[in-house]
């Protein structure tokens, strides 16, 4: 299945990629962020920056080693949107 060069996939993996880092990342700053009890974050945009950075290197697999031109602007769409929701709603 991954081996399509279909817009839809590219647009798949560009949501399910960063959702799976973005929950992986939390869970890593968990045990970091307790005080008195309470999950605290200083700096909450960081777990979001890291998910959309995560689709630069499934662009890259797709667009230069896999010469998926498709799946891989697919991908670049979704990085584009969550990166404009980013500055419009957590800057």
């Amino acid at each position: 299945m991954l081996n399509k060069d279909d817009w839809a996939l590219g647009i798949i993996i560009g949501i399910l990629l960063p959702c799976v880092v973005y929950g992986l990342v939390i869970l890593i700053m968990i045990p970091y962020g307790h005080v008195e009890n309470l999950v605290y974050m200083p700096r909450p945009q960081i777990p979001f920056l890291v998910a959309i950075f995560s689709n630069l290197f499934s662009i890259r697999y797709y667009m230069v080693t896999k010469k998926f031109d498709r799946t891989g602007r697919g991908i670049l769409l979704i990085t584009f949107g969550m990166a404009i929701l980013f500055f419009i709603f957590l800057m």
